[in-house]
């Protein structure tokens, strides 16, 4: 599976969150889920059963709004061979945009960033994106191992899925009764088999969390008794994967039922992990704002002009940011000026006259402005991370810097 850009992430979300604001006048919005492996030949077999069976919906203006919302959708998926290989969803239907007689068809096709699994059909007055929504929340994978001196089982969790990738067993010997020089010598055979027990558990978990890269976002360890710690404190584990080790979990029981166990217990850490990096990125910001010559700056013209030099090494981004970058024209000389508005409204309002001809200016071109500091960023080849109001810092973020600050590769003097 090809690697999804943190822009595509980025628009794939923000394509969610308008879909999660249309409504039909009706159970009118059409949503598909065709997997991968799912006939487009069935598919539209099934369309051309619903647009039958529309005929039988009351409403005359719902009844002809959903037939023509299947029509498309065929239309559509006459386009394809077969399904993309994480599959296709398409969200089709008539969206108000004011009073009787405005409706609009609209018409989203989305390839998900991770396959779908489930063949949906639903009409209804909201369109169906929770499919898409979890798939968002499972992009993160942590690295699950439970260990004891008997058995290991390596396993990944992203979101709710739960991937048994390998299970070994010991053969090491248990307790032997004899006394003296024997007890001693079966004490040492018993530690180096142990020993050996634990690098193929480490061979293996490098085998298969190493190819995961910065996918894997940590790794919790559990297990009955003491292996577990002996494991970690030991040469064990590639240094990178020993660096990720975020918890170590008692557990009552080993195998698949000990990595359940494990999940279980470890939801809070889990929950608030997200949370922490987002706080320790903000803070980090904060840390380098309190030095005379700090790696940082702020606002929206000072950053942007960070990000076009290539100083910027980290972009800060509120979640919340919602302004957009308004380009006007002179209707007379043709200039352009760029304009930030918090509102379409306030666009409208713009009466600004040209600097050089003194004419009015008119509107040419609409950006979110979240979108445009994403594409600078991806052409300088900065991080961006996507800061959420839940914490204090990051309310601090969009509030005290509006939603836009940098950490920078170097110090730049203003």
């Amino acid at each position: 599976m090809a690697e999804v850009s943190s822009k595509e992430l980025y628009e794939f979300k923000k394509t969610l969150k308008e879909l999660s604001g249309k409504r039909g006048r009706g159970t009118e919005l059409v949503s598909v889920y065709i997997p991968h492996d799912k006939q487009l030949s069935d598919v539209g077999k099934h369309m051309r059963d619903e647009l039958g069976q529309s005929a039988n919906i009351k409403s005359k203006q719902t009844r002809k709004n959903v037939q023509s919302a299947i029509e498309v959708i065929l239309q559509s998926i006459r386009l394809y061979k077969q399904p993309p290989e994480n599959g296709l969803v398409l969200f089709v239907g008539m969206i108000p945009k004011g009073g009787p007689g405005t409706e609009k068809m609209e018409k989203y096709i989305l390839e998900p960033p991770e396959p779908i699994t489930t063949y949906w059909y639903k009409c209804n007055n909201e369109f169906f994106i929770e499919p898409l929504e979890e798939i968002i929340e499972e992009r993160d994978t942590y690295g699950l191992a439970v260990v004891d001196r008997k058995e290991a089982t390596v396993a990944t969790l992203k979101g709710k899925k739960v991937n048994i990738l390998t299970h070994l067993t010991s053969g090491v010997p248990g307790k032997h009764k004899a006394g003296g020089q024997s007890q001693r010598r079966f004490d040492r055979v018993i530690d180096l088999a142990a020993h050996e027990f634990k690098k193929r558990i480490g061979e293996h978990m490098n085998d298969d969390f190493l190819e995961l890269k910065d996918d894997l976002k940590g790794i919790i360890v559990g297990g009955p008794g003491f292996t577990k710690e002996e494991f970690i404190q030991g040469d064990y584990l590639q240094y990178e994967l020993k660096d990720k080790i975020i918890a170590t979990v008692d557990t009552s029981y080993t195998g698949e039922p000990g990595i359940r166990e494990v999940i279980d217990k470890s939801a809070d850490i889990l929950d608030n992990l997200d949370v922490m990096h987002e706080k320790k990125q903000v803070q980090r910001f904060l840390k380098e704002l309190t030095k005379d010559k700090g790696l940082c700056s702020y606002g929206e013209n000072q950053v942007r002009n960070n990000l076009i030099m290539g100083a910027v090494d980290t972009l800060l981004l509120s979640e919340d940011l919602s302004s957009m970058r308004k380009t006007f024209e002179c209707t007379n000389c043709g200039t352009q000026i760029e304009v930030t508005v918090k509102t379409q409204a306030e666009a409208d309002k713009f009466n600004e006259r040209c600097p050089n001809c003194n004419d009015t200016f008119k509107e040419v071109a609409s950006k979110d402005l979240t979108d445009e500091f994403v594409e600078k960023a991806e052409e300088m080849n900065t991080n961006v991370e996507f800061i959420s109001t839940e914490t204090e810092e990051g309310m601090q973020l969009f509030r005290a810097f509006g939603g836009i600050a940098a950490i920078l590769r170097y110090y730049v003097e203003y």
